[in-house]
């Protein structure tokens, strides 16, 4: 396989907006490319723009009568039925309201990790990255979770019509990868792997360790929730251990991985004490992972992540360091404060931010009070361990 990653980007992508309040903040997007082109860690030649996803491409994971109220409910003025079905298919919630261009925005995201994918799987990229994809939770006649339309769904199954790989997802954004989870629950030849603060108390209150697959597809669905207030040694013990498991046992021909950002102690959606360590420390175990079975074939994708100032630009720009196999990436790996982000990137943005810039890649110990039940909840997540790869 050629060694090379591509990033794939559409500047229209950042039109996946609904509201102003809304956590889920395109401006994310701008923030990390432009870390990264500061940095000179990114150039026009390695940039691939995605067309939108066809609705036969649409119609792989969800229902026609999904995409077309998606259509339907994505103009200026929706007509009054179809406003009044929006709540049977997720769509009038205030996490996954509709918003006028909701169909386009939401067709470009798949678009972008269906690109990502063929470039891997027909040999023209070693790696690539969607950094604006990662909508995990919708479902085949459902929005979920601020996601409209699945792209990392979309992406497995044009793999799997295609190409005909054994193909593993690996999820670690701080919510369960539910939607990817069902879609693929009966599926032999899809592993689903997702690491998250437990369901008991965080949306979409699944991925629990007795969720394993059914019929022919029991045992492709390994699921690692964590507890509340984990930190950074308890979480990477539970992926290192877990994730290398499942990868041994499935063997896959290619891996795609989600790479929300919402584990971290600053995140306001959940209640994970991590910190930047953890986002560099998992891109190198999938990288590893990557060319250990599938022939370094990995298509990574964005997810979560509403601290988006101090925390989405250095943890989504990490993946692409890794991928690239970048010095700042093996910098961050070693610890310290591993090295300064550009000064230039701070000056731009800093006026706009409501909280102060971080002024290196990884957080200083003393960012935040330290967790007292530290060790008790490292020991449950242990036992969670052992269960969630017991039948392996």
């Amino acid at each position: 396989m050629p060694e090379n990653a591509v990033f794939v980007h559409h500047a229209g992508e950042i039109r996946y907006k609904f509201n102003e309040s809304h956590p889920f903040n395109p401006k994310r997007l701008t923030l990390a490319i432009d870390l990264l082109r500061r940095m000179g860690a990114l150039n026009d030649a390695q940039i691939a723009v995605p067309e939108p996803a066809s609705d036969e491409q649409l119609l792989r994971i969800h229902r026609a009568d999904y995409v077309r109220i998606v259509r339907a409910l994505s103009v200026p003025e929706p007509a009054q039925a179809d406003l009044d079905d929006a709540g049977q298919y997720g769509l009038d919630t205030e996490d996954t309201p509709c918003f006028p261009g909701m169909h386009d925005a939401a067709a470009l995201i798949v678009g972008g990790s269906l690109l990502a994918a063929e470039l891997v799987m027909s040999g023209k990229a070693g790696h690539a990255y969607h950094m604006a994809g990662g909508l995990h939770h919708a479902l085949p006649g459902r929005g979920s979770g601020f996601c409209v339309y699945n792209d990392a769904a979309a992406a497995i199954a044009h793999i799997r019509k295609h190409w005909g790989a054994r193909v593993m997802y690996i999820d670690t954004d701080v919510h369960h990868g539910d939607g990817v989870q069902w879609m693929f629950y009966a599926d032999p030849d899809v592993m689903t792997y997702s690491i998250h603060e437990t369901g008991k108390y965080l949306f979409p209150g699944t991925g629990f360790v007795h969720e394993r697959g059914e019929g022919e597809g029991y045992g492709r669905s390994v699921n690692m929730p964590v507890e509340p207030y984990t930190e950074d040694a308890s979480w990477l013990e539970c992926f290192r251990d877990t994730v290398r498991r499942a990868a041994e046992s499935f063997k896959p021909d290619v891996i795609v991985s989600q790479h929300g950002c919402d584990a971290h102690a600053y995140d306001p959606l959940s209640h994970i004490h991590c910190s930047m360590s953890i986002y560099a420390e998992m891109p190198a175990v999938i990288h590893e992972l990557a060319h250990q079975y599938a022939d370094g074939r990995w298509i990574a994708v964005g997810g979560g992540g509403y601290d988006i100032w101090r925390v989405v630009p250095r943890a989504w720009s990490l993946v692409w360091l890794e991928m690239t196999d970048h010095p700042a990436a093996a910098a961050a790996r070693e610890g310290g404060d591993g090295g300064r982000l550009p000064e230039d990137w701070i000056r731009a943005w800093q006026a706009e931010s409501p909280v102060t810039l971080p002024e290196t890649w990884l957080d200083h110990a003393e960012s935040w009070t330290p967790i007292p039940r530290r060790s008790a909840i490292a020991e449950a997540n242990r036992r969670m361990k052992e269960l969630a790869v017991q039948f392996l």
